[in-house]
């Protein structure tokens, strides 16, 4: 039995598929709880003020189109977003994001909880700082406590939310699903955007971080039940392998390749296929995984060191603190906190840095 939570009622649904979500989805107290969580910390955008200022009218209209089945996604807004790197960004209307969140709330919990454990991206109570302490335990127990080699095999998959499969993700999406007005709508959502044939999620929906976990979900059971793999992490598209033996690493990158390439239609980006030794530094979720320590990403340093001013704002610096938090990173945090005399110039920073690691 699976138990959702739509404001303040709390709605079983049955067990292994679901038969009949469509109304929760479209539900007008769903529609107001995926509003208010949407618009929560963007209160002063124009667009959500607008929907706000005749609120009622827009929810109900929202949920007669879905209702009705008139219900289309308009058309997304693109730009670019560094972080820092340049990613293409597609903006969804307000109305549309709604019902995202709405699919989000009711659909989360079908599909989570047949996640392995060792997945991060976008599920609760875990994310970034979660998987990198569970790659340091992981290395911890493979190296007996850092006494032997470890390697750690590190592999991205190449473009990937562009080149997710329509027609595979509805399948594996399907297979939980009996009914079919919510599968109308899940194909609605899908269908509105493509990059290229059949093909694409847009980064900036709620549901494309749902469905890319489902899409990636075939292949962590295929390493944790065909290839029994134990020390392995997943990050959306980023993931490791934890071994001592580095030759049955290398034997695995064709086995990946192959399943990816086979059954998802992925391939791995062949620049970003790795096999190091702990002991080197292992680069994964904007840490450097070392024995005994880790160490923020340098070219993250550099970012939050030129970033720094006096007039930097409080929600930033303690955003960068929480940040160092994680890491060994004493000296710079000094320089976050304003500890420090005189903020740094661009030519101070690689000996400042320098300096830190070996502190």
């Amino acid at each position: 039995m699976i138990w959702i939570i739509i404001g303040s009622s709390i709605i079983a649904l049955g067990g292994g598929r679901v038969h009949s979500n469509f109304q929760y989805i479209i539900s007008l107290t769903n529609l107001l709880g995926a509003w208010r969580e949407f618009k929560k910390g963007k209160n002063k955008k124009k667009d959500i003020q607008a929907f706000d200022f005749n609120l009622e009218q827009n929810i109900f209209s929202l949920h007669y189109d879905l209702k009705n089945r008139t219900y289309i996604n308009i058309p997304y807004v693109s730009f670019y977003v560094y972080d820092p790197k340049r990613r293409h960004i597609h903006k969804a209307e307000v109305r549309d994001r709604i019902v995202h969140q709405a699919i989000y709330r009711v659909l989360y919990s079908v599909y989570d909880k047949n996640f392995i454990y060792d997945s991060y991206s976008c599920r609760i109570d875990k994310g970034t700082h979660k998987g990198v302490e569970r790659l340091v335990e992981f290395t911890l127990k493979e190296s007996r406590n850092y006494t032997r080699n470890v390697w750690v095999l590190k592999c991205d998959i190449s473009k990937f939310f562009d080149s997710i499969n329509h027609e595979i993700l509805e399948n594996i999406l399907f297979r939980k699903i009996y009914d079919e007005d919510t599968k109308w709508l899940i194909r609605n959502i899908i269908s509105s955007f493509e990059k290229m044939a059949g093909c694409g999620l847009p980064l900036g929906n709620v549901t494309s971080q749902l469905f890319s976990n489902v899409y990636l979900n075939e292949f962590d059971q295929f390493i944790k039940h065909q290839l029994k793999i134990k020390y392995y992490i997943r990050y959306c598209d980023d993931f490791v392998i934890i071994s001592k033996d580095k030759e049955y690493l290398q034997s695995l990158i064709v086995k990946i390749s192959e399943f990816l390439r086979d059954e998802l239609k992925l391939t791995l980006h062949p620049r970003k296929v790795e096999i190091r030794k702990i002991s080197q530094g292992i680069d994964f979720l904007g840490y450097v995984v070392l024995p005994h320590y880790k160490i923020l990403r340098t070219n993250t340093k550099k970012r939050i060191l030129r970033r720094i001013t006096s007039n930097i704002s409080d929600s930033t610096r303690q955003s960068y603190l929480g940040i160092l938090k994680h890491c060994k990173g004493y000296k710079i945090s000094k320089q976050v906190r304003g500890d420090v005399d005189s903020v740094l110039l661009d030519g101070q920073i690689d000996s400042f840095i320098e300096a830190e690691m070996k502190l």
